[in-house]
């Protein structure tokens, strides 16, 4: 697994000052948990904290260079932007390397299924992220799945089929579903569903649109 280092400062700014922060081109964060005496508010480099977190995960272990001083982190929030899909603000919990920690790995699929290129199928995601628990530096970046073995409809991969190392514990429910494979749907079959559902909708719309009135 490859080790990313961010480099941050201490900030004293808080609230809605860190606004000029983020116009500088710096990305306002926190670290905590039980590992640090109270949360720390620190100030990162927008751009490169941006490109590390394009390349990481819930699971992937950092290592925040806060003036000089190591922490081990995990991201467990962040939040971006709605307008200009720029990150504002990332939340770091600061871990031990001795101790485990539970964290979400991601799904991901890999191989090319007979259901889709043999009988034209389709297949339909179940879980996209397992919960695990094992030491820091020992998580999975990512679960691969392999989809190849999907031959017929109603083949399915669940939670339990996923190869798992010894030291990594899955708290997932092993019946949940990761992927299965379905047959088509056709157009004739999809009329009839688009229409039910516009009817279910037409009614549950009302009270919102009431709320709204009130609020006014």
């Amino acid at each position: 697994m490859e080790r990313f280092t961010l480099k941050a400062s201490k900030r004293d700014v808080v609230g809605k000052k860190v606004a000029q922060l983020r116009r500088e081109g710096k990305l306002p964060a926190v670290l905590y948990g039980r590992h640090v005496d109270k949360p720390i508010a620190v100030t990162l480099d927008r751009g490169e904290t941006s490109k590390v977190m394009k390349r990481i995960n819930y699971s992937s272990l950092v290592l925040i260079d806060l003036d000089g001083e190591e922490h081990n982190v995990l991201v467990r929030d962040f939040q971006v932007d709605a307008i200009l899909r720029e990150l504002t603000h990332v939340d770091f919990l600061v871990v031990s390397l001795t101790e485990t920690v539970r964290a979400e790995v991601s799904v991901v699929l890999e191989g090319k299924s007979p259901v889709i290129t043999n009988l034209g199928g389709l297949l339909v995601n179940g879980l996209e992220h397992v919960e695990v628990e094992a030491l820091p530096q020992d998580l999975p970046e990512r679960f691969i799945v392999d989809v190849s073995g999907l031959e017929n409809f109603g083949d399915g991969i669940f939670v339990r089929d996923l190869v798992v190392p010894a030291n990594v514990t899955v708290l997932s429910d092993p019946d949940e579903l990761l992927v299965v494979a379905n047959a088509p749907v056709t157009e004739a079959e999809a009329a009839p569903r688009d229409g039910a559902a516009a009817a279910e909708a037409a009614p549950a719309a009302a009270p919102a649109a009431g709320g709204d009135a009130e609020k006014k």
